[in-house]
């Protein structure tokens, strides 16, 4: 087990010597919004001993109103000043996991239930490693200071300024993400009008699901103080590429920090444990989908023409199918799985990738051969022939694929399959009796 990073003695002198004055405890409900109980530096040491508490019953998807009384316990780890602008009144954060009165971890806390999957892989001698790649749309704001979906920037994929007018706000992120502790590794425009992606460097599952709820955080913070709204709405535009989250996963040996999914004498340069990690992935992706992709909206990028997947295949050499290889062997070995979007929760995305991949693992199962044609020109007959599915058209159809799979509810477990189902049926049928702007106009004159 790795050192800790920071003693209660080390965050307590650091406040005192940068002079915070305020720290956020954060945490995150089961649908991924990021939530706080702000404190002053005077009751620091109270919270870092687990005496912060807070009323579970106001947080969506939590517990009961005679359950309410939790407890945020700190990641010592988690520590940083915010840096910048963001640090308005010399402010630190530290992420939390949720505990109930009796000191047991609460599993309806997203953090609690992908440190479970880490630990069922710790069991099995691996480590896993997630690198994400998070898309983002920069729009204008109007004269009441409201987001509007119209942006200034007509950029492409890689342009730069001036036709990037939002290349200054991104350069901007990048800094304040690498004073946090961040490694950037890449940022550019993507391939729609005000599209952007910024890529930060792998880490261990857990830190990596962190690192997005904080990239998220900054992305829309400097945003604003750019006048400018940020948003990881999948797909907000039509006719143009929705936002993705595409996810890199690896897993290493607990005991030789090697990369398990690398065999230098396969054709392709994957492991047997790879191939099993990847035909989980596969066995189960339909029902993880409610979780990679869980708004109304994603099931609009999910479709053909705009490079998002639609098909479930794997490729060494080509992005099409719902699973690529990326070109690095070795410790670089990874398996890209391109259908999440950023409006997922990062915790529960996360583990259930993990535990898909274990289960394919646990089960020995081997994928299909590799689609290395471009899948979307495949006809239907072809697509039968090689046995390639479909990733699920709607949230309803996810919904009801992730309520028959065992590893995947199991994984969430009762209490937050059972609530996070509700609230997405609510979803489903709050869109299905609303009435279109697109209804409007095709029908209204005409009927």
């Amino acid at each position: 087990m790795e050192k800790p990073k920071y003693t209660k003695k080390d965050i307590i002198q650091i406040c005192k010597d940068r002079g915070v004055r305020f720290i956020r405890l954060q945490f995150t409900d089961i649908f991924g919004s990021q939530k706080n109980v702000a404190i002053t530096v005077s009751q620091l040491e109270k919270a870092l001993n687990n005496k912060c508490m807070f009323d579970g019953s106001s947080i969506e998807g939590f517990v009961r109103i005679e359950e309410s009384d939790m407890y945020l316990y700190p990641d010592m780890d988690t520590f940083v000043v915010m840096p910048g602008q963001l640090n308005q009144g010399k402010t630190a954060r530290l992420i939390c996991d949720v505990y109930k009165a009796d000191g047991t971890p609460f599993m309806g806390d997203p953090r609690n239930i992908l440190r479970k999957v880490i630990a069922e892989a710790e069991e099995m001698g691996y480590r896993f490693n997630v690198g994400p790649e998070c898309e983002f749309f920069l729009f204008k704001k109007d004269e009441k200071g409201r987001p509007t979906v119209k942006t200034d920037d007509v950029g492409g994929y890689f342009d730069q300024s001036p036709v990037d007018e939002g290349e200054l706000c991104r350069r901007e992120i990048c800094l304040n993400l690498e004073d946090m502790g961040f490694e950037i590794e890449a940022s550019h425009h993507e391939v729609a009008k005000g599209q952007h992606e910024i890529d930060f460097k792998y880490s261990e599952a857990l830190k990596a699901a962190d690192d997005i709820m904080t990239f998220k955080l900054v992305v829309k913070t400097i945003a604003a103080e750019h006048n400018l709204h940020a948003t990881f709405m999948p797909k907000p535009l039509f006719g143009h590429a929705g936002s993705g989250m595409h996810i890199n996963m690896s897993l290493f040996d607990v005991k030789t920090g090697k990369n398990v999914f690398y065999d230098k004498d396969d054709e392709t340069g994957l492991s047997k444990v790879a191939y099993n990690f990847i035909a989980g992935t596969m066995e189960h992706i339909r029902s993880m989908a409610a979780i990679t992709n869980p708004l109304v909206n994603s099931y609009k990028r999910l479709v053909p023409g705009y490079e998002a997947p639609v098909h479930i295949a794997w490729s060494a050499h080509n992005r099409s199918p719902l699973i690529r290889i990326p070109t690095a062997r070795g410790e670089g070995s990874r398996i890209e799985l391109r259908c999440p979007d950023p409006s997922a929760n990062p915790y529960l995305c996360i583990a259930v990738c993990l535990a898909a991949g274990l289960d394919g693992i646990k089960k020995n199962l081997t994928p299909p051969p590799p689609v290395d044609s471009n899948v979307y020109e495949l006809d239907r007959e072809s697509r039968a022939e090689l046995g390639i599915g479909k990733m699920p058209a709607s949230l309803i159809d996810a919904i009801n694929e992730m309520q028959k799979d065992e590893v995947i509810m199991g994984t969430l477990g009762e209490h937050t399959s059972n609530k996070y189902i509700e609230q997405k049926l609510n979803e489903w049928k709050e869109y299905c009796t609303r009435v279109s702007s697109w209804e409007v106009e095709k029908y209204l004159l005409k009927y």
